[in-house]
């Protein structure tokens, strides 16, 4: 079967071959002998990624069709967001359903946040992102729907004579063995306290890519510091409701960092973009039951 699939490909590139050189008097492609790939020339990888331009740009027409349509509705989550996106989707589901609206679930770091919402990869962004307490307005040039606010949390599994004050300040964290992550929402809290610089200040013992990894760290030992995290997520760990060790504790952050940041949860869209579409499109519907959720007063899900 593979054999006759191989031949059938051979012989379509043999026509458009001889096409394309009676037409242009150059050739997509060389043989390079029985049972051997075909070499593609310099003419032939340029038409090979215009054909794959072209294809792209038809496939995002179709999205784009779909999105206007209502068919389809993409949302992008961090780990610590679905939960919440779950409740929201209890709202919407029979609805959805009955009119058979597709609705696709990502994973989308916070680094990457932006440019999905941006170049169209999705229609809602579920996350957070640092903000300065004593600002209202959160993220101007995108539509925006908080739903919970909260501060940072040193996770850690020093014991209590290296470490036994409740809350650490702007210098005394400097001092400090920190598990941080490598880009992201908490590194931007860093940024803004320390400069762009911050890893020449602080004493960075690792840098993770994901939180699982940073509590895996703590909990083997082989890292002893304390890891920047949400507070939700460290009352979670402290607790047992994430995968952790015995002895770990929480700290808490003095209020002497400037400016003091909050980590701002809610929901992103393309400003305006919802205004375009009337009461009944799946993204107002969407949205307007995010709205009723973070108005529920319900704890945040992890």
């Amino acid at each position: 079967m593979n054999v006759v699939h191989m031949s059938s490909v051979q012989k379509q590139l043999d026509i458009i071959n001889r096409n394309y050189q009676a037409l242009t008097g150059e050739m997509l492609v060389v043989k390079q002998g029985r049972g051997m790939d075909f070499l593609f020339t310099p003419t032939g990888l340029e038409v090979v990624e215009r054909a794959r331009a072209t294809f792209a740009d038809w496939l995002q027409g179709i999205a784009d069709s779909r999105r206007r349509l209502g068919s389809t509705l993409t949302v992008g989550t961090t780990e610590f967001t679905l939960g919440f996106l779950g409740r929201v989707w209890e709202r919407v589901a029979p609805e959805f359903q009955e009119r058979e609206v597709e609705l696709k679930v990502v994973h989308v770091r916070t680094r990457d946040f932006w440019r999905r919402l941006d170049s169209n990869q999705v229609d809602l962004l579920c996350g957070g992102l640092a903000a300065e307490v004593a600002v209202g307005r959160i993220a101007p040039e995108y539509d925006f729907l908080e739903w919970h606010r909260e501060g940072l949390s040193l996770l850690t599994n020093l014991p209590v004579r290296e470490l036994g004050t409740k809350a650490v300040g702007v210098v005394r964290l400097k001092t400090l063995p920190l598990v941080i992550p490598s880009q992201g929402v908490i590194t931007d809290f860093v940024e803004r306290w320390y400069g762009p610089d911050f890893r020449a200040q602080l004493q960075i013992a690792a840098e993770i890519d994901d939180i699982y990894y940073g509590l895996a760290l703590l909990r083997s030992r082989m890292t002893y510091g304390c890891m920047l995290c949400a507070r939700s997520i460290g009352e979670a760990a402290v607790d047992g409701r994430l995968p952790t060790g015995e002895g770990f504790r929480l700290v808490g952050f003095a209020d002497d960092f400037d400016p003091m940041l909050q980590l701002v949860s809610g929901v992103f869209a393309r400003k305006g973009e919802r205004e375009t579409y009337d009461a009944s499109h799946p993204l107002n519907i969407l949205w307007e039951a995010f709205r009723e959720e973070a108005a529920s007063g319900r704890s945040l899900p992890l």
